[in-house]
């Protein structure tokens, strides 16, 4: 009998641990891919807390339908160990990424390619049993990404940090002015969105974080000004300087990072929000239309998305994040660095 090996959210807001069960069968079109690579996600640890911050000392249940032992993850890359019968046999053996914001596959947004909207969803690592494990089963072959030439880790987190940045910056590509950037937050997902926006876009692109490492990384990554939003006096140089940005990314997603993005803003400019830090934004409705200011929240991107992402990053447009490998079994170790605020790029498991 071959075992699965995984490390298990089996209590909310406690550890990961160890389960071991019997290796399970793709059904119909599915597959179970053995797992080479599983990148750490700053979204697993609120996955693991079971709530989001509302602000305010409210928060939102995230439990709800999710049974105990849970595996997360969801940037994947591994093997094709094994195929259900209705997929295709020469998959067996192939080396693969893995698309985890799968759909049900029956609803309107489905229907029309927006699985990524799904509310009865099976995200792997958030709905269904995800990458923190030996094996994986995926629900349809057609999820399965090929990458090659590409390193094992670059292909591993397209599949969320770089799907959510390359989403994002789709979503400012076509705005009528062009005359800066602003990426805010520069963790795993902000430092693939700074790879991607030096291809995206021809003007400058600035970024904030208040961890002078990352802007140190950022800058010597290709950022043209990093800064710091802790500096009580910067919104104001930034306006006065230039007017502010045209274009900003959240990547944080917290009450202090949109209030930064509100304030360094240029009239007529946009800001998609895309972090999940969490807490509750006010803002007054006057300053909102005086300022012709847009905001769009966005999560992850379509396959359809993944896919022009995938061919982007074999064609050798998108420069390597900065990646560090550790072994599957210190997962939890790795959760708490980055809940310490401790680790810069991305941590990528591996088995």
């Amino acid at each position: 009998m071959a075992l699965m090996r995984r490390q298990s959210l089996v209590k909310f807001d406690a550890p990961l641990c160890e389960t071991i069960i019997e290796t399970p069968k793709p059904q119909g079109g599915g597959v179970l891919v053995r797992i080479e690579r599983c990148g750490l996600c700053h979204s697993d640890l609120h996955i693991q807390d079971g709530y989001a911050d509302l602000g305010g000392g409210k928060r939102l249940d995230t439990t709800k339908g999710m049974t105990l032992p849970f595996t997360l993850g969801h940037e994947i890359a591994g093997v094709v160990d094994e195929v259900g019968p209705d997929a295709p046999k020469e998959l067996i053996g192939t080396r693969k990424a893995v698309f985890p914001w799968i759909g049900c596959g029956t609803c309107r947004d489905c229907l029309a390619g927006d699985e990524n909207l799904c509310t009865r969803n099976r995200f792997l690592g958030v709905a269904i049993d995800g990458g923190f494990a030996s094996h994986v089963l995926v629900p349809d072959a057609k999820y399965l990404l090929d990458y090659d030439p590409l390193p094992i880790n670059q292909a591993a987190t397209l599949m969320c940090s770089g799907a959510t940045a390359y989403g994002a910056l789709k979503r400012l590509v076509d705005r009528p002015r062009q005359r800066n950037l602003l990426l805010i937050g520069l963790g795993g997902v902000g430092m693939m969105g700074l790879s991607l926006a030096r291809s995206m876009f021809q003007q400058p692109i600035s970024v904030a974080d208040i961890n002078p490492a990352a802007r140190e990384t950022a800058l010597s990554n290709g950022a043209s000004v990093a800064y710091d939003p802790a500096d009580p006096d910067v919104a104001k140089r930034i306006m006065k300087e230039f007017g502010g940005f045209d274009a900003i990314v959240d990547f944080a997603g917290s009450e202090k990072s949109m209030n930064f993005a509100v304030s360094t803003v240029a009239r007529g400019g946009k800001i998609v929000v895309s972090g999940l830090i969490g807490g509750n934004f006010n803002l007054p409705m006057v300053q909102w239309i005086y300022k012709r200011m847009s905001i769009e929240g966005f999560m992850t991107c379509t396959l359809a998305e993944a896919k022009e992402l995938m061919a982007m990053a074999r064609a050798g447009k998108i420069a390597p994040t900065p990646m560090r490998e550790e072994p599957m079994a210190d997962v939890q170790k790795w959760i708490d660095e980055l809940r310490a605020g401790r680790v810069v790029g991305r941590v990528m498991l591996t088995n």
